[in-house]
């Protein structure tokens, strides 16, 4: 099955095998569009019959019997990515035959195997075209530009071009790796010969397009921008704006689609109605404000019980909030600031090109706990790794393959094993580090815009 999926996802057919198959599009499509029109008790009542079909088969798992979940869901206790990772099979539900397997993006350091039901999937791709819908785009037939980590060419090759043509010649896959004041111009030609609806990127590869161009006097026009992934932050709505005439959305997300919410606005983000029972853990205060976890159940994905999931992410609402609008906010109805979430897993070079994708490093390494990635400086990267008793040489020459495939050969890679991460004065173990050099790097290297 895993085979078929990905061989489906390289033809043009795919989107309608797999991420569109109609036996389930029109109908998550149908929920989806009726559930924002929804009032809050709506919401809450599709919500909490919805949540009682996920939580009976999940109790039937492996780790439903040891956690005794029950069809209310404050009988299930919070649940770690630590616990999932420990046993991941004791989280399958049901047949696992027409699943398809994901993994995390290893922001932690350590990526997580994630199993997701096709209907999942389906849904999945229903949120994303109905965000593109939202800043007038239909994703069926819209020319795309992309610019994320897709590892197009060798890092130290600078000769155009820099991008490449999928799905059919309506996609444009451009690297963010390359993309630098001296290669502007030929990002810009193609950008304009191209002349997408609509580009899809990093929030950090957008701020480094847009920071360019505004640099250089030059604009562009494209329709639409979706950003995902990294956090948004305000000065990169005002650039993109005045650099691309674009309308711009930003959505939140991740590999375990426990929850989702989205904004095209700054600081008016809202939660998905439908997607997934969002809940809100108490993480403490922050002068007037207090902030709180997102920990989700995914709605929709029945073949893996990630229950009450833990996410990690924080966001920041009023102290003087009480369950009445947090419910609200849990449900869409309410909008919040954003989510803080990690800005700073990210490299640059001596360039000055900021490369992102760095959780990549540690993809298809076996024997590895966790990993930590140090900048030094712009020319010396150290990797510390937290390695299990089987780890080799092997696994070590792999770890540094997918770090070479993204930096320079200008940037010296050291791979260090390691008894225990770097701590900072707070006792956390952050994923990356800079240095205070990389630190006014890339302070340097920000959009400026009107909104701080």
């Amino acid at each position: 099955m895993q085979a078929l999926v990905k061989k489906l996802k390289l033809l043009q057919v795919g989107d309608t095998a797999v991420r569109r198959n109609p036996l389930f599009y029109a109908d998550a499509q149908r929920e989806l569009e009726h559930l924002e029109r929804a009032d809050l008790n709506e919401r809450r009542t599709w919500t909490r019959d919805r949540l009682g079909e996920v939580l009976w088969p999940a109790s039937r798992s492996g780790y439903g019997h040891l956690a005794r979940g029950g069809r209310d869901i404050a009988s299930w206790p919070l649940l770690t990515k630590a616990q999932v990772r420990a046993t991941p099979g004791a989280f399958a539900v049901g047949s696992q035959l027409f699943t398809v397997k994901a993994s995390t993006g290893g922001t932690s350091g350590a990526p997580l195997e994630i199993v997701r039901s096709l209907r999942s999937v389906v849904f999945e791709q229903v949120c994303i075209d109905r965000m593109m819908q939202k800043v007038g785009v239909d994703a069926r037939s819209s020319k795309c530009a992309v610019l994320r980590t897709e590892s197009i060419k060798d890092p130290n090759d600078f000769k155009p071009p820099y991008w490449i043509f999928a799905g059919g010649g309506n996609r444009l896959v451009l690297s963010s790796t390359h993309l630098k004041a001296a290669t502007l111009e030929h990002y810009a030609r193609i950008l304009e010969q191209f002349a997408p609806d609509c580009l899809l990127g990093y929030p950090t590869s957008l701020e480094a397009l847009c920071f360019l161009l505004q640099r250089t006097g030059r604009q562009l026009h494209i329709p639409a921008a979706l950003c995902s992934s990294e956090v948004l932050h305000g000065r990169v709505w005002a650039c993109a704006r005045e650099t691309l005439n674009c309308r711009l959305l930003d959505y939140y997300g991740q590999a375990e689609r426990v929850a989702f919410a989205y904004a095209t606005a700054p600081g008016e983000y809202r939660f998905l109605p439908g997607y997934a029972h969002v809940e809100f853990e108490p993480a403490g205060f922050e002068g007037e404000h207090k902030l709180y976890e997102i920990v989700g159940t995914p709605l929709w994905n029945r073949s893996m019980a990630l229950i009450r999931y833990r996410t990690g992410d924080l966001i920041r609402v009023p102290a003087s909030w009480g369950e009445r609008e947090l419910e609200e906010l849990a449900l869409g109805v309410r909008t919040f600031s954003g989510v803080l979430g990690r800005d700073s897993d990210i490299l640059i070079t001596p360039d000055g090109v900021k490369v992102t994708g760095i959780s990549h490093f540690q993809r298809d390494v076996a024997n590895i706990v966790r990993i930590q990635v140090i900048q030094e400086s712009s020319t010396r990267v150290v990797i510390l790794v937290l390695a299990t008793g089987e780890y080799t040489e092997r696994d070590r020459e792999r770890l540094m393959h997918n770090a070479r495939e993204k930096l320079p050969r200008s940037m010296h890679v050291e791979i260090r094993s390691v008894t225990a991460l770097e701590r900072t004065a707070r006792g956390k173990t952050p994923f990356v580090i800079h240095r205070p050099p990389v630190k006014e790097l890339l302070n340097n290297t920000r959009a400026h815009g009107n909104i701080a």
